[in-house]
């Protein structure tokens, strides 16, 4: 059971790791941009720049909202 536990708190860590936010950010971009490559048929050259400025204004998003009250 040790083992198990560990295994997971692993990968919580790994995904998650210190800012939940980010990694809701990082799922929410690459969600977006796997409908937009299936349904709509965007070629991959023209989605991965996007994709990359998508996940730099959720990062910019997220650190936002980490320094806001500060």
């Amino acid at each position: 059971m040790g083992f198990i536990r560990g295994f997971g708190r692993f990968w919580y860590d790994l995904i998650i790791g210190d800012d939940w936010k980010i990694a809701v950010a990082v799922v929410t971009v690459l969600a977006v941009g796997t409908v937009a490559l299936l349904a709509f048929a965007v070629p991959a050259p023209v989605l991965t720049p996007v994709l990359g400025v998508g996940l730099m204004a959720a990062f910019a998003v997220a650190l936002g909202i980490d320094v806001r009250g500060r």
